[in-house]
């Protein structure tokens, strides 16, 4: 049998040159997402419809060539997970900015050993496993429909009006600064303080649309156990300073307190998720060792079965893991410790990284083919690897003084979160791959090629963080870390992933981590995966209770929370709404949900890439101002006594902005 794709070009330079410009602009969108709300998105989906878009106006275009673009784009959303890490070296003052070659460096090692890490299991998890891999079969789902018929150019307009719509709220908001971005009703009952949030952010019930309403209840209850169980009782049994407001207070218990038990149900839901994975990883990595021996070879004759050889594997491993310990050696040159610690240090810390990140790879592939990679506890992973190597790198500390001195402690610290930079890089990456190559398998694309495209990705990816994380902090700043004195810390990245990891890692090292409250988190995690397995039992798998969603929605700040549980409820409501019209009208369901299911996809992702390129633009323009001498809110209005109005207007603008939302989902029925 002759396969219909076999003469198909797949990697042509104006893929490669389109798959780089939208790797660009979905990376920088991206970082500016996760800086602001901890969150980040799978960019596949869109950069399918965008490829499709933009190719059919060349001669020849294919499936094949576009899915080798949205492969090559899809590591602008995975890669950007470094922002979960790296900010925590300016917020402890060890960074200034962020050096280009070092951060460069780190994401493409870390990315291209996240893609070699996982070639190897693409046999067993992807092309004879069950799972679903939700975003791989979505976006070859779309690549299928945009290639069979004309009317798929309809793809691109969701993504641009919902970009259009998001943007405009964004700029109101951001830019001149005329609503605001959420409002919460405080209250009192006796010393107990609640608090009832609302974010208005469009990109979050985008987000939340996607997430599900599974994953929203969750999340819902994170917030619940958090502002109407956990903080009134601490406000309750510690009376308020006298000279203290009642939001500041709250506030402040919050995140001394209360969010450390978020923290430690992530990560003991991380930890089970990895026990649970234990033996199909086990599986990964015994066929790791197989493929490396050459063993199988002749199954991988046929082109849609061939991955990059085994040699070129180990070169590309020893390349990548040789930038590693030049990195390692850059950062750890300045300081005044001898050569032979130094030594030691680089080959510990390269060692950690590439054993770490090799047993993650195949945890966080299967995670993604599960719950899809934006889905996927990629903080957790985290949280996991920087706590192994605080343990570490403390034992060697107190062998050779250097936990002694606090410049030491500080230095460790630092040592600790770079190195989990490069873990997570690898662990992100994997999560993306294996998602592309179930995509490539169901459009019978060729492995190595799509391989070879995401090591580019990764690369070009690599080029645009540095100096789009140096744009955003010196416009915006981050929690705790300021680049200048003055500057509005309303308006500050939190950084949430990377406020946590660096306080997991200074607490190890100084003895004085808030364990007490990791310890309540991590009975309280214990409890969820019990009633998880428990619903899931007795429902058929049909409902859960992810403990990760509920550590989620206690450790991300409210305003986050809120529209994200917005989303995923209007995702449920409308998914309703189509079920009752199918069977009164008698339409077909499936098609309906299918076609209602991919408006809503592009139009949510539009939403998320229109308000975080609309945050990287007014980065640009606030750095402008700032650089020549003028505001750090440089188009701010500035109107007296608005406050109220602003909410109002938020509020308005956030109802208007679903309603579009769900009246181009809607179009479904027509």
């Amino acid at each position: 049998m002759i396969n219909p794709h076999q003469q198909l070009r797949e990697l042509t330079f104006r893929g490669m040159f389109l798959g780089a410009l939208i790797t660009v602009v979905f990376t920088a969108s991206n970082v500016y997402l996760g800086l602001k709300v901890g969150l980040t998105f799978a960019s596949s989906i869109p950069a399918a419809v965008i490829s499709m878009a933009v190719l059919k106006l060349f001669k020849g275009s294919n499936i094949l060539e576009n899915n080798m673009v949205q492969t090559q784009a899809s590591s602008a959303g995975t890669l950007s997970s470094v922002i979960f890490v790296l900010p925590a070296m300016l917020m402890m003052g060890y960074w200034q900015g962020f050096p280009f070659w070092q951060t460069m460096l780190v994401c493409t090692a870390g990315g291209i050993l996240g893609v070699i890490f996982t070639i190897p299991l693409r046999n067993v998890m992807v092309v004879k496993s069950e799972l679903p891999y939700p975003e791989g079969v979505a976006a070859a789902e779309i690549l299928k429909a945009g290639n069979a018929d004309e009317k798929s150019e309809s793809g691109i307009k969701e993504i641009a009006m919902g970009g259009m719509v998001a943007a405009c709220a964004g700029f109101l908001t951001n830019g001149l600064r005329l609503i605001a971005d959420g409002a919460s009703l405080w209250f009192k009952g006796g010393n107990a303080v609640f608090q009832l949030p609302m974010g208005f952010s469009l990109a979050l019930v985008g987000a939340g649309y996607l997430v599900g309403l599974i994953g929203g209840l969750a999340i819902l209850l994170g917030i619940a156990l958090t502002w109407f169980v956990l903080v009134p009782y601490f406000t309750a049994h510690n009376p308020m300073p006298a000279d203290a407001d009642m939001i500041g207070y709250a506030m402040t218990i919050w995140k001394e307190k209360v969010r450390f038990i978020g923290v430690g149900t992530i990560g003991i839901a991380a930890i089970w998720t990895l026990l649970v994975l234990l033996k199909p990883m086990l599986e990964g990595m015994r066929q790791s060792f197989r493929t490396l021996r050459g063993v199988g070879a002749n199954e991988e004759e046929h082109r849609t079965s061939q991955d990059l050889s085994a040699k070129a594997m180990i070169y590309i491993t020893l390349a990548s893991v040789g930038l590693i310990a030049i990195v390692f050696y850059s950062f750890i040159q300045p300081v005044s410790i001898s050569a032979e610690i130094s030594l030691l240090l680089i080959v510990v810390c390269t060692a950690l990284a590439a054993v770490i990140g090799f047993f993650v790879a195949a945890a966080c592939g299967y995670m993604a083919g599960l719950v899809g990679s934006s889905s996927s506890p990629i903080s957790g992973i985290g949280i996991i690897s920087v706590v192994i190597t605080a343990l570490v790198l403390m034992a060697l500390g107190h062998s050779f003084g250097l936990l002694e001195t606090a410049e030491g402690q500080r230095f460790l610290t630092a040592l600790t979160i770079f190195t989990g930079a490069i873990v997570i890089t690898i662990a992100a990456i994997s999560n993306d791959n294996l998602q592309d190559l179930k995509t490539g398998l169901l459009v019978q694309a060729t492995p190595w090629r799509q391989q070879f495209a995401l090591i580019i990705g990764c690369i070009v990816g690599a080029l645009v963080i540095a100096p789009v994380l140096e744009i955003l902090y010196n416009a915006y700043g981050f929690s705790g870390a300021m680049p200048r004195e003055g500057m509005d810390t309303s308006q500050a990245l939190s950084a949430p992933q990377a406020t946590l990891m660096m306080a997991i890692a200074k607490g190890i090292f100084s003895s004085n981590l808030e364990w007490t409250y990791i310890f309540a988190g991590i009975g309280l995690g214990v409890v969820l995966i019990i009633l998880d397995l428990v619903f899931k039992r007795a429902s058929g798998n049909r409902f859960a209770l992810p403990a990760l969603a509920v550590g989620m929605g206690i450790y991300l700040p409210p305003v986050v929370n809120a529209p994200i549980v917005v989303g995923a409820f209007l995702a449920w409501l409308i998914n309703r709404h189509l079920d009752r019209y199918a069977s009164a009208k008698g339409k077909d369901k499936n098609a309906l949900q299918k076609q209602a299911e991919r408006n809503g996809t592009l139009f949510a992702a539009g939403l998320i890439v229109g308000e975080s390129l609309i945050g990287v633009l007014l980065a640009f323009i606030i750095a402008a101002s700032v650089s020549s001498g003028g505001s750090d809110a440089p188009l701010a209005i500035g109107l007296q006594n608005w406050e109220t109005a602003a909410q109002f207007l938020g509020l308005a603008v956030f109802i208007f902005g679903i309603l579009i939302f769900s009246l181009r989902i809607l179009r479904a029925k027509k």
